[in-house]
């Protein structure tokens, strides 16, 4: 779940929990407040309908003792101030839980209205006259102190209606507070939850990527990746390990670059280190080999340009390949100049298939292998030697070069520390180029290290083979 998703979806849900309690209580309390409105309306009704009741008997007097125009409207307005408490009084009965003392109330103020229309009627001539009127106003009298008793009956009908419930109310009221405070404590509860969940789902990987920020400026390109998670800072704390992977393959190519420019440095200044006035030592051994044939040494001769051949070769550009075939011809000089020494001590066979020799390799391949056989191999054989070079073109684009000899051998600890490119004393003699040289600039000009098999043991000889991809040089 995204950090959007997570901060879209628990915010609303606690703002939504939150503003549900508030209303609930709102509607609570409105309820509370509706009912108490009701009674209180209808109690000032009571209130208002003596002041009324009152109000129109005093009216009422007055206009029967002075029945000018101005009492007589004082006298209208006042009648019409009792019919409207009246009709009030007879809505409110509909709600009120006494409402058949409020009927009865209401035909006691419709009773008063019907008495001061017989006290109007009595004072207006042709009427009965002054003391009929008097007579209906008493009985009016009488029934304003009725209405005012009955008014506090009301009163005290209502509140005494009203206390059971006015206790559900205040123990509804309680539970409601009470359900209001375990609510916002479980809601304060699960909004600190929610926020440390998130915070952590945040704060927890980014301190996470500052640990392994930490251990990659330390120097350790291969941190304890943090867990999984399916957030931003998740697809985030991926592409920095993809980052780091590519890293450390670039920081891998690169080592292998300084060290195949270290191998190539290092050949060239033994290369230089043996170019000693080249021109002045080709012009020599030139001299040499003439005037050996002079003298007829023909022998000689060859050895002289098969010498001047190898050098020749060796004092060459060493970061270039060059074909297999030309490899061939300057191991056959190399194997001229090591005949004459060893004679008929050792045999040289080649078995050559000629489709495999356009293949490219690094230059100095076979000469070193070829020379490692005869020093640490049959140098010591004062008959019977053999080195046999084979080179065959596999089905596989792939051409398959083998230098075996019948040697001495070498120990398994030797054999696995060639294979492991670890460092094996050479020879004094040899040219510096060793096989654990050959077999390192294969390793960093194909770009593996599974090109090479050593087949030895002690006594039973040694079989190198080395298997070149064609076509398949590595090009970083």
């Amino acid at each position: 779940m995204t950090i959007r998703r997570k901060l879209l979806l628990f915010l609303p849900l606690l703002v939504l929990l939150m503003n549900t309690v508030t209303y609930f209580l709102f509607e609570s309390g409105k309820v509370v407040q509706r009912s108490y409105d009701e009674m209180m309306s209808r109690i000032l009704l009571y209130k208002q309908s003596v002041q009324a009741a009152e109000t129109h008997l005093s009216r009422l007097y007055t206009y029967l003792l002075d029945p000018a125009e101005r009492n007589g409207a004082a006298l209208t307005e006042a009648r019409a101030g009792l019919a409207e408490a009246r009709s009030l009084l007879a809505e409110a009965s509909a709600t009120s839980p006494v409402a058949p003392a409020v009927n009865a109330y209401t035909n006691l103020i419709g009773t008063l209205m019907e008495q001061e229309q017989a006290a109007l009627a009595a004072a207006k001539p042709p009427g009965p006259g002054a003391s009929t009127a008097l007579v209906a106003y008493g009985e009016a009298e009488r029934t304003v102190g009725f209405i005012r008793e009955e008014g506090l009956h009301l009163v005290d009908l209502e509140l005494s209606s009203y206390q059971p419930v006015y206790r559900e109310i205040q123990e509804e009221n309680g539970r409601i507070n009470r359900l209001g405070a375990a609510i916002i404590a479980v809601n304060t509860l699960l909004s600190l939850a929610a926020a440390v969940w998130i915070s952590r789902s945040i704060t927890g990987p980014v301190s996470r990527l500052v640990a392994m920020a930490r251990e990659i400026a330390r120097g350790n390109l291969r941190p304890e990746p943090p867990p999984p998670t399916g957030d931003e800072l998740g697809i985030l704390s991926d592409a920095f390990q993809a980052m780091l992977a590519d890293l450390a393959v670039l920081i891998g190519k690169e080592k292998e670059s300084l060290e195949k420019d270290r191998l190539l440095k290092e050949l060239e200044l033994q290369a230089l280190q043996s170019q000693i006035n080249p021109h002045f030592l080709f012009n020599t051994l030139n001299v040499l080999s003439k005037l050996a044939l002079l003298e007829g040494a023909e022998r000689t001769s060859d050895l002289i340009v098969s010498m001047s051949n190898l050098l020749r070769y060796n004092l060459g550009r060493l970061d270039r390949p060059v074909t297999l075939r030309d490899e061939l011809q300057h191991l056959q000089e190399y194997v001229t100049i090591q005949q004459a020494r060893f004679r008929d001590r050792v045999r040289f066979e080649l078995e050559i298939d000629e489709d495999a020799l356009q293949a490219g390799v690094p230059s100095l391949t076979l000469q070193p292998l070829v020379e490692n056989a005869f020093q640490h191999g049959i140098a010591d054989l004062e008959q019977g030697a053999v080195i046999r070079v084979t080179i065959a073109r596999l089905p596989a684009d792939e051409v398959s070069i083998t230098v075996a000899d019948n040697g001495a051998g070498m120990s398994e600890e030797v054999r696995q520390c060639l294979l492991r490119l670890e460092g094996v004393p050479e020879p004094k003699q040899s040219t510096g180029l060793g096989t654990r040289n050959v077999f390192k600039r294969l390793a960093l000009y194909y770009g593996r290290d599974d090109l090479v098999t050593i087949e030895s043991a002690p006594g039973q000889g040694t079989r190198i083979t080395l298997h070149i991809p064609i076509g398949k040089e590595k090009t970083a």
